[in-house]
């Protein structure tokens, strides 16, 4: 456990422990009041890291007489392909900190930078949706989209643009329908195959599963399904507050003429809205895109993603992304490789990912 940072004012800077059931539901408390928090600064993501993949954690909470005022979920990844990191939070899209005060987030951006250096890593990476610090280098590769969900159904779905709209009542036409499935089976199956079509590792089933197993109901797949039963189209969605995120997506093949994927973030936004939802984040995106074009079709503007960086044993920002030349080979390499041996291989890289 990393040892408490205390502060002239009675400030204290710990470290969650896994096992510490007590703490945890304090932190996820904080969390669901905090303004800066997201789904990602949950405390489950401790578990579910470090159950799948066995990296180390820095869950940090700043704590004022008996209270949280602030938390930093951290995890230090080391790979000979992609580096040595502590970053907040590996496999997420948004991090950095949450806090109450301009002193709870110094104490815990502080003791961050004190385990990074400790730790040797090569960079401290801080996944910031508003900037904090004017001087720290910056990854601007990202954006994020949200949109409010209308309380109409039919209000939501003449918000979409024209053209978009379109392929959702192609969607309709088609007779398509949506499920909620209890399992990950169908998921993973279109999952891990639609990844490999573009030449990335999937994740292991078994990160799926355990993040059903530690979010429960927050954390959903929907199904897309032809009139014969066929597995179209599917997400995995994170709830949390009044939003909805869908994170983790998968189509067959025929799933574009059959407009299954405009059909399921219908679907998606339909039932958030029945459900009294009141944001739909759409997630994240790397700019110049299809992602990004697709996105924007729906009517969402993009937000700018702030990464910052503390580097200590390189020169520039990590380009760990697709976008990146000198990967190309490796993703063609890929597309090629049968979706077993790419099933079994993927998790190996990319736990090292993040």
């Amino acid at each position: 456990m990393t040892p408490a940072a205390v502060s002239t004012t009675g400030l204290q800077v710990r470290s969650l422990a896994s096992s510490d059931a007590a703490t945890s539901a304090r932190w996820d408390a904080f969390v669901l009041q905090c303004p800066q928090a997201s789904f990602f600064h949950r405390a489950g993501w401790q578990r579910v890291i470090e159950r799948v993949f066995g990296h180390e954690t820095h869950f940090l909470y700043a704590e004022r007489d008996g209270r949280i005022a602030g938390v930093l979920p951290l995890a230090r990844v080391k790979s000979l392909l992609f580096g040595h990191a502590l970053t907040g939070l590996p496999f997420a899209v948004y991090g950095g900190v949450a806090a109450s005060d301009d002193e709870a987030v110094a104490a815990l951006e502080a003791q961050a930078q004190a385990i990074a250096e400790r730790s040797g890593v090569q960079h401290l990476e801080l996944r910031n949706v508003q900037r904090r610090h004017d001087d720290w280098p910056l990854q601007d590769l990202y954006v994020t989209f949200r949109k409010p969900i209308l309380p109409d159904e039919e209000a939501n779905m003449l918000a979409i643009p024209r053209k978009q709209r379109a392929m959702v009542r192609k969607g309709i036409k088609n007779e398509l329908r949506s499920e909620i499935d209890p399992g990950v089976e169908r998921f993973f199956a279109l999952y891990a195959d639609n990844v490999h079509r573009h030449g990335t590792p999937a994740m292991p089933k078994r990160w799926f599963q355990a993040l059903r197993d530690e979010f429960g109901d927050d954390c959903e797949c929907l199904t897309v399904v032809a009139p014969d039963g066929r597995a179209l189209s599917v997400v995995m969605s994170f709830y949390f507050r009044n939003e909805v995120l869908p994170y983790y997506a998968g189509d067959h093949v025929d799933a574009r003429d059959l407009a299954a994927n405009d059909f399921k973030y219908w679907e998606l936004m339909r039932r958030a809205c029945a459900r009294g939802l009141e944001l739909f984040d759409y997630g994240r995106s790397k700019q110049g895109t299809g992602p990004y074009a697709f996105k924007k079709n729906w009517g969402f503007e993009p937000t700018p993603l702030h990464y910052e960086y503390r580097l200590y044993k390189r020169d520039s920002v990590p380009q760990n992304n697709p976008n990146n030349a000198k990967y190309k080979l490796l993703i063609e390499t890929w597309r090629k490789l049968p979706i077993g041996v790419a099933n079994w291989l993927g998790p190996f890289i990319v736990r090292s990912l993040g």
